[in-house]
């Protein structure tokens, strides 16, 4: 089993979840990479080859953190997705990759012509 958590905070803004390991190790993770990196099947899909891109994100807010057993949390965030549920192991891959994991996400809207600005209808 990997280190646990000894403290989630989020930041003021609402746009940073802080996480302290036991073992010292501290991330400051993006709600943005949490959003688009989001272990819901509505953004990974039911296989490796499903997983979505998800634009206009950059600006999104966490506006709940709620513990899911002694194993995770439940992230609800201003766009109302909510079905995330992330564990202690996934939230420090997000910190140890995180780079890498936010430069593959905007390499893929690249590609695919997205933005990660929100889309303005009106």
């Amino acid at each position: 089993m990997s280190a646990w958590p000894t403290e989630i905070r989020l930041a003021k803004d609402r746009r940073t979840l802080h996480v302290a390991f036991e073992d010292g190790a501290a991330y400051a993770l993006p709600a943005e990479l949490l959003r688009v990196e989001s272990p819901s099947a509505e953004v990974q899909g039911h296989g490796p080859t499903q997983k979505k891109t998800v634009p206009g994100k950059a600006e999104v807010e966490i506006i709940g953190v709620e513990p899911v057993g002694h194993y995770a949390v439940k992230l609800t965030f201003d766009d109302m997705h909510d079905t995330g549920i992330y564990a202690w192991d996934y939230l420090r891959e997000l910190g140890e990759h995180g780079e890498a994991k936010m430069q593959a996400y905007l390499d893929a809207l690249a590609e695919q012509g997205l933005s990660r600005e929100r889309v303005r209808r009106g």
